[in-house]
């Protein structure tokens, strides 16, 4: 009966968070044969497959909305509002084919995002003129992303790393291919990085929209709720006090050093069971 429960709610999660080619996907990304471009035992492999990465994606994803310029061109050109498990997917084949999969594989899944960012460009709602393939606005979600998972791991993993300096240089690889200039390749240069964009950073309506949607409005099953709500709670006490505020998210040090932490490790411990 439990082992039943078990499996069903391991191909639910997965449904979601790979979509219904997984299986195809999967053996590709791990049984075609050739080099990659990450070894076994690279920190990059150990942090993406740890479950710590739902609530570093959803953290990632509240920290990138805060640059008017990224945000605008989700809001206006990403489907997230109507097909966000669709978006969900596609995030998680590109950071499996680019961490497990073969170094050519890895390579056209690279060049096919970089042809979609080519199309995206627009008008912010400031009235300045972006485009995805900018290599500042790049560079903006690279760090952004990187500094999430990581950090996410360190509080969150089942194993933390001693040392995320590979971590970070190991996302740098990635970086590279797609044009990034001058990617961090240590914590302390992620974390100059990150610095450097806080003049840029801004709580504009559409950040907001997208935050209260990611944390809120989320179309989920019923019995899904209870967890994602812990979900968010988790990932919203992991970012910096400095991005909450024009986001409107809460700060509550006491209870998120508390009972947001308990509940994070009792997620992690249960989806680790789930997926076993």
């Amino acid at each position: 009966m439990l082992e039943t429960l078990r499996r069903q709610l391991s191909e639910s999660l997965f449904e979601r968070v790979a979509g219904p080619d997984r299986a195809r996907h999967a053996r590709r990304i791990h049984e075609t044969s050739g080099p990659r471009m990450f070894a076994d035992d690279r920190p990059i492999r150990h942090v993406h497959a740890d479950h710590a990465m739902f609530i570093g994606g959803l953290r990632a994803l509240l920290l990138q909305s805060l640059h008017p310029l990224a945000m605008a061109a989700v809001a206006q050109h990403s489907d997230y509002r109507t097909d966000p498990w669709g978006r969900l997917q596609r995030t998680s084949l590109f950071i499996g084919t680019t961490t497990y999969g073969t170094a050519e594989h890895a390579h056209r899944t690279i060049e096919r995002l970089a042809r979609v960012h080519e199309r995206i460009r627009g008008t912010a709602s400031d009235g300045r003129p972006y485009r995805a393939d900018d290599p500042h606005l790049l560079a903006w979600v690279h760090v952004a992303e990187v500094d999430s998972f990581m950090r996410c791991h360190q509080r969150y993993g089942e194993k933390p790393l001693d040392d995320y300096d590979g971590y970070v240089a190991d996302m740098a690889v990635i970086a590279d291919v797609m044009g990034i200039p001058d990617p961090p390749r240590t914590t302390a240069e992620l974390e100059a990085r990150l610095r450097s964009y806080r003049s840029e950073l801004r709580g504009t309506p559409e950040a907001r929209e997208a935050a209260r949607f990611l944390l809120l409005k989320a179309p989920l099953p019923l019995l899904a709720r209870g967890p994602y709500a812990v979900l968010s709670a988790t990932a919203v006490a992991t970012l910096p006090v400095w991005a909450r505020a024009p986001l409107r998210l809460p700060y509550l040090p006491i209870s998120e050093a508390t009972g947001v932490r308990f509940a994070g490790h009792a997620l992690m411990r249960s989806l680790r069971w789930v997926t076993s």
